[in-house]
């Protein structure tokens, strides 16, 4: 009689597996006949699992037969049918084995109707057995027959099949030659049948997505490969723990509980080895992977995985070692060092490690080894390397080159270490190592890129500042030289005496001040908020007391605007001194307030300028029309006016003079007392 505690939840959870195969192929989007006769062998097996669970199927009988007869007997059609397929234009061998197959399919039925005289003689009670002992072996020479025909390249597609399919028939064998020789079914063998057509399940669903040739569209999740292997080898532990304490306990009552204690330390120890050992879960899903998945990679997941590598924060290290992480990844790598091309080419320098040490010797760019990556395409295997490079020495354990390429250039490469479990260097695993070398390869081009923007904005702007710093020296090498020229002229003077010191001092300051900023790092930060119309009238009275002929007009009021005072005098002395020299005795400056900006006009009626000039030559660095000019003074006016928010126009027309307009953004107008609304010297 069958267990009612094993028994039936067995028989149970094979018509689920069974039902859950044959719910696959159904919602397959692809239709063909071998689909169709695979999803037949499925649904027989779940009816043939069910009336097990039920209990008609246990035993002998006409209704036991039928039962095994439909179950065992659908796999058999499917064999056939791969047979036939396989057979092409010589189906002589497909015949012979159909027609076995159908003797012996009559030859069972034939049997269990003899015996349904509850075996009234011993050819009955022995024709039976024999006949499905007959099925079973016959379903194990169909595997066999199909594996053997089959050409080695192409048993990678049926393998898995035939161990699934091959094991539920030597069950069968098994089972059947124990029920002949003591005349009737163990149920301990029974119950353990169940569990062969489980464990088939999963191979039989590989299989199925491996065989595209079948036209069956399954895909086979990897997550759900690796539990139900789990399950099923936790089954089998289970299994053998009841079986090996079954075989003690009838051996000697005191061996069984010492032997089921021991197997549950020793499972314990194993699940505990799997969760700590990074080596021992890599070689299980190795294992997975080479022997259930069409491909060895989820390509969706380690393209994910290796873009959230790459794009990490800096948290996770710095950009040289997750690209040594994103490529080692692929191989399971424990480690690996980085080496990158610099700027002129000539060699590849040590840039970054990953549980490794520091490199210090460089690989020349025209050197044998880099030859070997024949133009970034191949992976280098350095066991094989003949002469090995000096730096391989300090790389332990170093296994394969990987490299790093943009636009079919070498920009780097990553030695990675041996992998935790063996690896073979398939083609599927170089292509997606050179894939994942090229992403890398991007994000390391990208890094090098922006460091060498970062250096060019230093550069341009410590020259903006050494040009800046001319133009002041040539200013203040003007002052020094007016000093020298009226020197003999007020020797005895006093006054000409202290105007001289305070004009060395303020020429003193203005020095110190241009080799502060050229120290600096950074352009000079805006000073503190000024009054623009103060400062305008300090320079305007110094033209004047120089005797320049100038105008000033502005409105009654006063502004506060967000720029260095030094700079703001730069701007203002520049722009009169070049509208003097326009214009001597017709300069005007006229100052204007609006709500939240203000307006300065330098004007003069000297002989303007053309709209090309101003377009291609008034604002371009070092080109001036005078002999002593560095062409530098508008463009600093213009750059200092901007970096304030500000900036300069220019209104000019030939014969009719020029207007420089200096706009500033400032706060908010206020009135100031008693203004003088216009100011002339003659």
């Amino acid at each position: 009689m069958i267990s009612p505690t094993y028994g039936v939840a067995l028989y149970a959870a094979a018509a689920a597996a069974y039902a859950f195969l044959l719910l696959l192929l159904l919602l397959s989007r692809r239709a063909s006949r071998t689909r169709a006769i695979l999803a037949s062998a499925c649904a027989a097996t779940m009816l043939w699992a069910g009336a097990n669970a039920a209990g008609p199927g246990f035993g002998f009988g006409l209704g036991a037969s039928l039962v095994e007869l439909v179950g065992i007997g659908a796999w058999c059609g499917f064999l056939l049918h791969l047979l036939r397929r396989q057979a092409g234009n010589d189906p002589s061998s497909f015949r012979l084995f159909a027609a076995c197959g159908l003797v012996i399919g009559a030859a069972l039925l034939a049997c269990a109707w003899d015996s349904s005289g509850r075996m009234a003689g011993l050819s009955s009670a022995l024709g039976e057995p024999a006949a499905r002992l007959s099925l079973s072996i016959y379903g194990v020479l169909l595997t066999e027959n199909l594996y053997r025909n089959t050409a080695p390249e192409f048993r990678w597609h049926i393998n898995l099949l035939a161990v699934g399919l091959g094991g539920a028939f030597v069950y069968g064998v098994v089972l059947y030659a124990d029920a002949l020789l003591f005349r009737r079914i163990s149920p301990v063998l029974w119950d353990g049948r169940a569990v062969a057509m489980i464990m088939a399940t999963p191979l039989l669903a590989v299989a199925a997505a491996r065989n595209r040739a079948w036209a069956i569209d399954i895909h086979v999740s990897r997550t759900v490969v690796f539990h139900t292997t789990t399950l099923v080898a936790s089954g089998i532990f289970l299994l053998a723990l009841a079986l090996t304490g079954e075989v003690f306990r009838v051996a000697g009552p005191g061996w069984g509980v010492l032997a089921e204690t021991s197997l549950m330390i020793a499972g314990i120890t194993a699940i505990t080895l799997l969760l700590v050992s990074g080596s021992a879960r890599s070689r299980l899903m190795r294992i997975l992977a080479e022997n259930f998945y069409s491909h060895r990679y989820d390509y969706r997941r380690e393209w994910l995985k290796c873009i959230e590598i790459l794009t990490a924060g800096p948290g996770h290290g710095g950009l040289q070692t997750r690209v040594i992480k994103a490529v080692a990844e692929i191989a399971d790598s424990p480690a690996g060092v980085l080496w990158v091309r610099e700027r002129d080419g000539a060699a590849f320098q040590w840039a970054g490690s990953w549980n490794r040490p520091a490199m210090t010797a460089p690989e020349p760019a025209d050197g044998p080894f880099l030859a070997r990556f024949q133009e970034g395409a191949a992976i280098i295997e350095l066991d094989q390397l003949d002469p090995r490079p000096r730096w391989l020495d300090g790389v332990r354990e170093a296994w394969i080159a990987v490299p790093l390429t943009q636009h079919s250039r070498v920009i780097g490469f990553v030695v990675l270490a041996r992998p935790r479990a063996p690896l073979k260097l398939d083609h599927e695993t170089r292509d997606l190592l050179r894939i994942v070398g090229c992403q890398a390869a991007t994000h390391v081009a990208e890094q090098q890129y922006a460091q060498a923007f970062d250096e060019a904005q230093q550069l341009t702007a410590y020259s903006k500042r050494f040009a800046f710093a001319i133009h002041d020296i040539k200013n203040v090498a003007g002052q020094l030289a007016m000093i020298v020229q009226n020197a003999a002229l007020h020797q005895g003077v006093p006054e000409f005496h202290e105007d001289v010191l305070a004009t060395v001092r303020a020429a003193l300051d203005r020095m110190n001040r241009v080799l502060a900023t050229l120290r600096s790092r950074e352009l000079p930060p805006l000073g503190e908020s000024v009054v623009p119309i103060r400062l305008i009238e300090e320079e305007v009275a110094a033209l004047r007391a120089r005797g320049v002929a100038i105008t000033l007009e502005r409105d009654g009021y006063g502004a506060v605007i967000a720029m260095d005072a030094d700079d703001f005098r730069s701007v203002i002395v520049h722009l009169c001194e070049n509208a003097i020299e326009a214009s001597p005795g017709s300069v005007a400056i006229h100052v204007r307030h609006e709500p939240l900006r203000i307006e300065i006009d330098i004007s003069d009626k000297g002989a303007g300028m053309e709209p090309e000039f101003i377009r291609d030559k008034l604002f371009r660095p070092f080109d001036s029309t005078k002999r002593d000019g560095l062409g530098i003074g508008t463009y600093q006016a213009r750059e200092l006016l901007r970096a304030a928010g500000g900036d300069l126009i220019v209104m000019s027309r030939p014969g009719l003079g020029t207007t420089m307009r200096i706009l500033l953004p400032c706060a908010d107008r206020k009135a100031e007392p008693a203004p003088l609304l216009t100011s002339r010297v003659a």
